[in-house]
């Protein structure tokens, strides 16, 4: 798309008869013309004072521009409209709080990979009341969550007796994945205690799980369902992550690493030993190290 010397990105949008919402006239107050620079952000002026106030309250990255506060002074520049329709406008303007910018637009993060399941729930849930089922099974995630949220990881889903969690959010890979470590182990330490101290003198019965860590580039957003603007994170590291936990039970281990992930480690754990698993759309089998114990209960 040409641009003329002087002409915002918006103005040249429209010259060249491309649909740009501008609901405010161009004038910087809306935001419905803000587009994502993909090339040649260098390219582009500055932002203007009132873009700085605009993209201070609402919390945008800097690849984010209002289109009719930015001109173009070079070539290589490919930007790319975020509202293109009125389904488009409701979600990226109409249907959403203040505040809540996070992950709206979705980028590539290389994250470390967390995947946790109770191995051996069914047996309570069989021979107890639903009170009981619940209320216990609250206890558990709560221990899940306050290990995973003092090593700074973020919860992303939880299903059944099992839930999904990243780190590395906010910190490099490395230390992410000295963190999912961390907090894998705290978990298996607080569970152990709580089996001794509490399901078993109560309910003569003992849980044991199987964690499964992972490390990969994955893509990183907010699809924006309203279920508390929870993150999503996709890829094919998350299925390799969940297949790992998984096959906790297969290797009798409660803690299984790739050994991508065991070698980002500074003081790797001591493992009992490592072992190849085949996973689907992988030619060659995939390494992994066996960092936990072997179960009480097959």
């Amino acid at each position: 798309m040409p641009v003329e010397e002087g002409q915002t990105i918006l103005q040249a949008s429209l010259a060249d008869g491309i649909p740009h919402y501008h609901a405010c006239g161009g004038k910087g107050q809306c935001t419905t013309c803000r587009v994502m620079v993909l090339e040649g952000a260098e390219n582009l002026t500055p932002p203007t004072s009132c873009e700085r106030a605009i993209k201070n309250v609402k919390k945008f990255p800097d690849n984010v521009r209002l289109a009719c506060q930015t001109q173009v002074r070079g070539e290589g520049v490919q930007v790319q409209r975020l509202v293109r329709d009125d389904t488009d406008r409701y979600i990226f303007i109409d249907g959403k709080e203040e505040g809540t910018t996070i992950g709206e637009i979705g980028e590539r993060r290389k994250l470390a990979l967390f995947f946790i399941d109770v191995r051996n729930f069914t047996p309570f849930v069989e021979a107890n009341l639903p009170f009981d089922v619940i209320h216990i099974m609250r206890r558990i995630f709560a221990l899940f969550k306050n290990a995973i949220t003092q090593y700074n990881g973020e919860i992303i889903d939880t299903a059944g007796d099992g839930l999904y969690a990243v780190f590395g959010l906010n910190s490099k890979i490395r230390q992410a994945t000295e963190s999912a470590v961390l907090a894998g182990f705290k978990i298996l330490s607080d569970l152990r205690i709580f089996n001794n101290t509490y399901m078993r003198p109560y309910f003569n019965h003992t849980f044991e799980v199987g964690i499964g860590v992972h490390v990969g580039k994955v893509i990183v957003g907010n699809v924006g369902i309203g279920l508390s603007h929870n993150l999503t994170v996709m890829g094919y590291p998350v299925n390799i992550a969940a297949r790992l936990q998984a096959s906790t039970k297969e290797l009798n281990n409660s803690f299984v690493i790739s050994e991508v992930a065991y070698r980002l480690l500074k003081n790797p754990p001591y493992s009992l030993g490592c072992d190849y698993l085949n996973l689907k759309g992988v030619s060659t089998p995939y390494e992994v190290k066996l960092i936990g114990k072997p179960y009480e209960i097959i």
